[in-house]
C-alpha cells in the first residue's frame, strides 16, 4: 500500500488532474491520495491557499469582500468546467464557504483556519467527483473520518498519538481514498491547519497510519537537487539520502519537503519518493533510514535568511552555575524560541529567527537580561543568514570543515558563526545575507567540483 500526496502546482487545473489521474491508474499499491488547494498554475498567478487568506482578512461581523469571494470560486469552477464535471458542485462550493465564514466570522484565528483549510477540503472533494467520472471506485474521507484527531493550536496543530489507530481503520476500507491534506481536528470539534506546506504533515501522518510500503510526494520537479537551483543552475540531483538528511536541508530552506513533515514516516522507517507530476517517468528521490554512502561525504548545501543573533558577553560565565538555563528562561517567558546557542567560556550567542523580537519584544527581552543576568556586553546582530552543508559521510571525512572555510573565504563572506551538531551531519555558518549567495556558490564548487547525479 502507498500514500500518494499531490501538491498544489500538481492540481493547480484540469489538465494537472489529468496527470494525476493517469499516475493513480499506473499503480494498484497507491491506495491513499492526500491533495493540497489549487497552486499556481503560471508564472504571476496566485494560489488558492493565499485568495482564501485574502478572503478571510475580509470578513467582519455583517459582510466579506463578494471579489474575494468570486476569486476563490472562480478556481474551483475552471477546473470543474474543464473536466466537465456536474455544475451543481460549484453550489457545494459555495455553500461551504458561506458555512465556514458564518461560523467562525467572530474569531480571526478560527476564521483563518477555516478558510485555509477550505482550500484542501474542497479539491479533495472535486478531485473525487473527477475520479468517480472516470469509473474509478473512489471515496472522500473527511480528516475528522480518517481520525486526524490534532491539538486545538490555530495554525500550528500538531498531531495527537490516539489519532493513529483511527487512520489504521481505514486500510480495510475498498477503492481509493481521497484526503484533504493540511489539517484536523480538534477535541473541541474545531479544524485546526498544520503549519504551512502542511499537507506534506497530513502525507507523512497517514502513511504512518496506515503503515504504508511508501509515501509518494508528487510535486513540480523531477527530484531534490542537493542545492537550490535558485542559488546554482543546473546543481546535481540527488537519488537517495536519509531522514536526517532531509530534515537538516529542510530546515534551512530547501522548500521542496516541509521540514516537519518527516517524523510520523521516520519513527515507521517508511521510505519517501519524491516525483514530478509533469515526469512521472523519471525515478525522483527517495529518502530512507540508511543510505550507502559511496564516497561523498557531502549531499547538500542549504541557506536561509531572517535570522537575528543575541550576542552576551559575561567575564567567568562560566563559572556561573545556570547562567544557559536562566538566559533560556528569560527567553521562554516571553514565548520566544531558539534555533541554535553557540558558546565560548565568557560568551554566548542565541540564534533567534529575527521576527520574534518585533513589536517591543527586543527591548523587553534585553532589559531583562541586562537586570537579571548582570551581563557585561550585550547586543543584538541582524540581516543574518545560515548556511548548512549537510552529509551522513562528514564525521568519517578529514578536511571538510577546512574546505568550508577556505570557501567562505574566498567568496568574501565573513562567519559570524560556526557550530556543529553532535551527530557531525551537518555544519552550520552564519553570514550576513548579502554574502549567502556568493557562500552557497562557493562551498557548491568546492564540493561538487564535477556535475554528476547522486
Amino acid at each position: 500500500m502507498k500514500v500518494v500526496k499531490f501538491g498544489g502546482s500538481s492540481v493547480a487545473s484540469a489538465s494537472q488532474y489529468k496527470k494525476v489521474a493517469a499516475i493513480l491508474a499506473a499503480d494498484p499499491e497507491r491506495k491513499a491520495v492526500v491533495v493540497s488547494a489549487p497552486g499556481k498554475r503560471h508564472e504571476g498567478d496566485t494560489k488558492t491557499t493565499d485568495l482564501l487568506i485574502r478572503l478571510a482578512e475580509s470578513v467582519d461581523d455583517k459582510s466579506f469582500n463578494e471579489e474575494a469571494f468570486q476569486a476563490v470560486t472562480a478556481r474551483y469552477r475552471d477546473i470543474v468546467e474543464d473536466l466537465e464535471l456536474d455544475v451543481s458542485l460549484m453550489t457545494e462550493v459555495e455553500a461551504h464557504l458561506h458555512e465556514v465564514i458564518s461560523f467562525y466570522r467572530h474569531s480571526k484565528d478560527r476564521l483563518l483556519d477555516g478558510l485555509k483549510a477550505s482550500g484542501e477540503d474542497l479539491n479533495a472533494k472535486v478531485m473525487t467527483a473527477y475520479l468517480k467520472s472516470l469509473g474509478r471506485e473512489v471515496t472522500y474521507v473527511s480528516p475528522r473520518k480518517a481520525g486526524m484527531i490534532v491539538t486545538d493550536e490555530p495554525g500550528n496543530a500538531q498531531i495527537l498519538p490516539e489519532a493513529y489507530p483511527e487512520i489504521a481503520k481505514l486500510r480495510d476500507h475498498p477503492g481509493l481514498l481521497v484526503i484533504p491534506g493540511f489539517f484536523g481536528y480538534s477535541y473541541e470539534g474545531n479544524i485546526v491547519t498544520f503549519p504551512r506546506g502542511g499537507s506534506d504533515i497530513t502525507g507523512s501522518i497517514i502513511a504512518a497510519g496506515l503503515d504504508a510500503t511508501e509515501y509518494e510526494n508528487f510535486t513540480d520537479v523531477d527530484s531534490i537537487y542537493c542545492v537550490s537551483p535558485k542559488m546554482v543552475q543546473q546543481p546535481r540531483e540527488l537519488k537517495e539520502l536519509t531522514y536526517r538528511e532531509m530534515r537538516e536541508l529542510a530546515y534551512s530552506g530547501f522548500s521542496v519537503f516541509h521540514d516537519e513533515a518527516l517524523q510520523p514516516v521516520v519513527q515507521k522507517r517508511i521510505p519517501v519518493c519524491v516525483k514530478n507530476t509533469n515526469r512521472p517517468e523519471a525515478p525522483g528521490t527517495r529518502i530512507v533510514h540508511e543510505r550507502k554512502l559511496d564516497g561523498r561525504p557531502v549531499i547538500g548545501i542549504a541557506s536561509d535568511e531572517g535570522f537575528c543573533s543575541i550576542n552576551i558577553t559575561k567575564y567567568l560565565m562560566n563559572r556561573e552555575l545556570g547562567f544557559g538555563r536562566k538566559l533560556l528562561a528569560i527567553l521562554e517567558d516571553e514565548g520566544i524560541s531558539y534555533e541554535h546557542t553557540p558558546s565560548g567560556i565568557d560568551n554566548m550567542s542565541v540564534i533567534l529567527r529575527d521576527h520574534q523580537l518585533y513589536n517591543g519584544q527586543e527591548k523587553r527581552v534585553l532589559d531583562r537580561i541586562r537586570k537579571e543576568l548582570k551581563v557585561d556586553d550585550l547586543y543584538v546582530e541582524r540581516d543574518l543568514a545560515m548556511i548548512m552543508v549537510v552529509g551522513e559521510g562528514m564525521n568519517q571525512t578529514v578536511g571538510i570543515a577546512s574546505k568550508a572555510t577556505t570557501a567562505l573565504a574566498e567568496a568574501g563572506a565573513n562567519i559570524k558563526m560556526i557550530n556543529q551538531g553532535s551527530s557531525e551531519v551537518s555544519m552550520m555558518f552564519g553570514v550576513n545575507v548579502k554574502d549567502v549567495k556568493r557562500a552557497v556558490q562557493s562551498l557548491y564548487r568546492i564540493y561538487f567540483p564535477v556535475k554528476e547525479t547522486v
